[in-house]
């Protein structure tokens, strides 16, 4: 039960952070709307496609378009051709779009420095881990995972995201078209199954399960959003799959990984997985774990 005090003490602390970081004024920093300066930190140096920048801020779709014409109007952002699909643009900052971007920094970096500076060494000690705690807390109780359909827009965007960082990270140049399939049909009971996670109610990871046999389970497809992890969200897809997993009737989950994906590895050794024998011929796969469930 959340009480009416724990309700007033957050509201509190919002109003206090809005204040702080200059939210409540029409140009955050002096400089631009507060929206438009956070759209020009998520496009960044790489670049973002629009549908990158919406799932990672939880913006309304038409009001983000309305942000990115204005800012293409002021000549701090263009549209290029994406090079991994040709149907969607990428959204990159022009030379004065970085400018403003190095402006922005330096102004951000001195407000953080001005809420430190009044403060004794030990203070700033306890509000850094504070809010390092905060954010941290806070991140999590926005985070949830659900069954999804694995032909639905949200899956998509992050399947093409989990497939393009492998080919970022493999050491050996990945194709897609080489790895083992998983057809939709294939994720979806009472065959298998597909999580997706949402931050603030936008895809921010995804995981699918796929039946071997009667009893054996397969993980595969496991992907976390860069911009949200180290908030266990890779542990709570891993955990959901495992539930339909049960669901399912299987006794044991089996999964595989490259060698490349240290995180991962580790990951799953400490959630009960043991390293096994290879047990397919996906030709990215370095190493084999398997899982004996707890049934329900």
């Amino acid at each position: 039960m959340i009480g009416r005090q724990d309700i007033a003490l957050v509201r509190s602390f919002n109003r206090l952070v809005t204040r702080q970081v200059g939210a409540l004024n029409d140009r955050y920093l002096g400089r631009r709307p507060l929206g438009e300066a956070r759209v020009l930190f998520e496009i960044g140096p790489n670049g973002a496609t629009p549908r990158d920048v919406r799932a990672r801020l939880g913006l309304d779709s038409g009001y983000l378009s309305r942000m990115i014409r204005s800012l293409q109007r002021d000549g701090l952002v263009e549209k290029r051709p994406n090079p991994t699909d040709r149907r969607t643009k990428r959204l990159c900052l022009t030379r004065a779009g970085r400018s403003e971007m190095r402006e922005l920094d330096r102004i951000s970096d001195e407000l953080a420095a001005s809420a430190l500076t009044p403060l004794t060494d030990e203070q700033r000690v306890r509000l850094l881990r504070a809010q390092a705690e905060v954010r941290h807390l806070l991140a999590v109780s926005m985070v949830s995972i659900a069954p999804e359909n694995p032909s639905s827009a949200d899956a998509r965007w992050c399947l093409a995201h989990y497939f393009a960082e492998l080919g970022e990270r493999f050491e050996e140049r990945f194709d897609p078209g080489r790895t083992l399939p998983a057809e939709s049909k294939d994720l979806i009971p009472p065959s298998g199954a597909f999580v997706l996670a949402r931050f603030d109610g936008q895809p921010a990871g995804c995981g699918a399960l796929k039946t071997l046999s009667p009893e054996i389970g397969e993980i595969m497809r496991m992907w976390v959003d860069r911009a949200h992890r180290g908030l266990g969200i890779g542990t709570r897809i891993l955990d959901a799959l495992e539930e339909q997993a049960v669901a399912l009737g299987h006794r044991r989950v089996r999964l595989y990984t490259n060698r490349s994906l240290d995180e991962a590895k580790a990951m799953y050794c400490g959630n009960g997985y043991r390293e096994v024998a290879r047990y397919n011929d996906d030709p990215y796969a370095d190493h084999w774990f398997e899982k004996r469930l707890a049934s329900t």
